[in-house]
C-alpha cells in the first residue's frame, strides 16, 4: 500500500475565537478529498511549535495566516504532491525536513500539522479502516473511549475575569459508560449555570464554553461546583465526578512569586495550597500546577502530591518527547498533556505518547482555546486508548462536535471499553 497527493491546497478560515487559522484539503490519486482544520492555542508554552502569522496590522491584528496557507500551497505541495509515501508516516519526515528547523518555524507549525492531519486521514482511508482503529493500529494501542473532561468555568487567559486559575473541570470518573459521562457533564453543566445566575454572577462563556464569573478564589469555585455536582444528583469524588485543575501556572508566574487573587506564593506556598484543596474538595488531576520553567519546583510538587492526584505537564512538556524524557528522568509529573499542534506532526505525537507509556504517565488528549469543528482529536484520543481527553464545555460546537463524534462511536461500536487508565 502506498499514499499518493495529487492536490495539495489551504485556505484561510475562522477559528472559534474569530481570528484566522487554516483549513488543509489533501485530494489522493484516487480522486478521495480528506480534510482538517487547524487549532491554535491561547495559553501557549514558550516551546511549543511555532505557528507562522503575518504580522501585518492592517489585516486581523496582525494575525492573518496568509503565508502559512502560501507555504502549503506552494513550498509544501510542490515536495508532497505526485510523490509515493509508504504511509502517513513518512509524510510527516518528508514534512520535517522540508522545514529544517527544530520549532518548525519557517514553514509554520500550523502549515505542517494540517497536512500531517490530513495525511493521517487519507493513510487512514487507503488501509480501509475508521481513523480511530488506524491510529490504534499506527500506535500499537488498545482503543479505549476516554473520560471527558468537562472545563466549566473559565478563567485566567480564557477569560475577562480576575481568576486567576485557567480551567476548572468536572470528570466524571464513576460513569459507568460514554454516554452517561456526557450526560452528567451536561447536567452539571446546566446546575451550574443555574447556581450562577442566582447568585448574581453573569453566565456568560469563555474561550473553551465554560462560565466566565467574577470569581477570585479558586476554592470558591470548587465549592460552587461541589454544589453544583449534588443539584445534579450526583456524588462529588471518583466514584462519581470528580474535579480537575488547570492553573495554567506560567500566566500567574513572575519574579520568582505565584500570584493568585492577590497573594503573592512561592512554590512551597502554592503547592501547600494545593494539598488543602484536594484535602477539601475532590479533586484528582492538576494540569500545570506550577510555571514551564520552575522545574525545581515541579520535583518538590510531585514529591508531595504525585502519589494522590495526577500531576499533568502541559506548558512543561509541550508534547515534546524529548522534554518528556527529560521530565521521566527527574521524577517531574506523573502524566502529560497531548496537543498535536504543539509538536507539529501526528507521528512526533504519538512518539510523545510512547515515552509516556514506558514511563508509566498517564496522558490525557487536548483540545485548543481556538478550535473548528475537526473532530481529528477525538479519534486520536479513541485510538490512542489514554482514557481521558479535554474538550471544553459541554456547550458550542466546536467543543460538541468532539463529545457527539465519542457518542456516535459508541453508539457503533459497542464493545469498544470506557474508562481512564489513572484514575484509580
Amino acid at each position: 500500500m502506498s499514499l499518493r497527493i495529487s492536490e495539495l491546497r489551504a485556505v484561510e478560515i475562522l477559528d472559534s475565537r474569530a481570528r484566522p487559522t487554516l483549513d488543509i484539503t489533501l485530494t489522493t490519486d484516487t480522486g478521495t478529498r480528506l480534510r482538517a482544520g487547524v487549532p491554535s492555542g491561547a495559553s501557549t508554552g514558550t516551546r511549543e511549535a511555532v505557528e507562522l502569522r503575518d504580522g501585518d496590522p492592517a489585516r486581523f491584528a496582525g494575525q492573518g495566516v496568509l503565508q502559512a496557507v502560501d507555504h502549503v500551497n506552494g513550498e509544501i505541495a510542490q515536495a508532497l504532491v505526485g510523490r509515493d509515501f509508504a504511509s502517513a508516516a513518512d509524510v510527516d519526515a518528508a514534512l520535517i525536513a522540508l522545514d529544517g528547523t527544530e520549532t518548525k518555524s519557517r514553514l509554520g507549525a500550523n502549515a505542517i500539522v494540517g497536512v500531517s492531519l490530513a495525511a493521517a486521514r487519507a493513510d487512514a482511508v487507503a488501509s480501509g479502516k475508521e481513523l480511530w482503529q488506524y491510529l490504534a493500529d499506527t500506535a500499537g494501542r488498545t482503543p479505549r473511549l476516554p473520560v471527558p473532561h468537562f472545563n466549566v468555568v473559565n478563567g485566567g487567559a480564557h477569560a475577562a475575569n480576575n481568576l486567576d486559575f485557567q480551567e476548572f473541570m468536572l470528570a466524571p470518573l464513576g460513569a459507568p459508560s460514554l454516554p452517561e459521562a456526557v450526560r452528567a457533564g451536561a447536567e452539571v453543566y446546566a446546575r451550574l449555570k443555574a447556581r450562577l445566575a442566582a447568585g448574581g454572577h453573569p453566565t456568560g462563556l469563555g474561550d473553551e464554553g465554560g462560565f466566565a464569573p467574577d470569581i477570585d478564589r479558586p476554592e470558591d469555585v470548587l465549592a460552587l461546583l461541589v454544589q453544583a455536582i449534588t443539584d445534579a444528583g450526583y456524588t462529588p469524588g471518583r466514584e462519581g465526578i470528580a474535579l480537575a485543575l488547570d492553573p495554567a501556572a506560567s500566566e500567574f508566574f513572575a519574579d520568582g512569586r505565584y500570584r493568585v487573587a492577590g497573594e503573592d506564593l512561592r512554590a512551597e506556598q502554592l503547592v501547600d495550597r494545593y494539598e488543602e484543596m484536594i484535602e477539601r474538595f475532590p479533586v484528582w488531576s492538576i494540569e500545570d500546577g506550577l510555571a514551564e520553567d520552575d522545574w525545581e519546583g515541579w520535583v518538590r510538587l510531585t514529591e508531595r502530591l504525585g502519589d494522590r492526584v495526577q500531576l499533568m505537564g502541559d506548558d512543561i512538556f509541550v508534547t515534546n518527547p524529548a522534554i518528556i524524557t527529560r521530565a521521566v528522568a527527574r521524577k517531574v509529573g506523573n502524566s502529560a498533556l497531548i496537543k498535536v499542534n504543539q509538536i507539529g506532526t501526528v507521528t512526533e505525537t504519538l512518539e510523545a505518547m510512547s515515552v509516556c507509556d514506558r514511563a508509566g504517565y498517564t496522558q490525557m488528549i487536548s483540545h485548543r482555546s481556538g478550535e473548528t469543528p475537526d473532530t481529528f482529536i477525538a479519534d486520536l484520543a479513541v485510538g490512542t486508548g489514554c482514557g481521558q481527553i479535554k474538550s471544553g464545555a459541554p456547550a458550542r460546537g466546536e467543543r460538541v462536535a468532539k463529545y457527539n463524534r465519542f457518542l456516535e462511536l459508541a453508539a457503533d461500536h459497542g464493545d469498544l471499553p470506557f474508562g481512564s487508565a489513572g484514575a484509580a
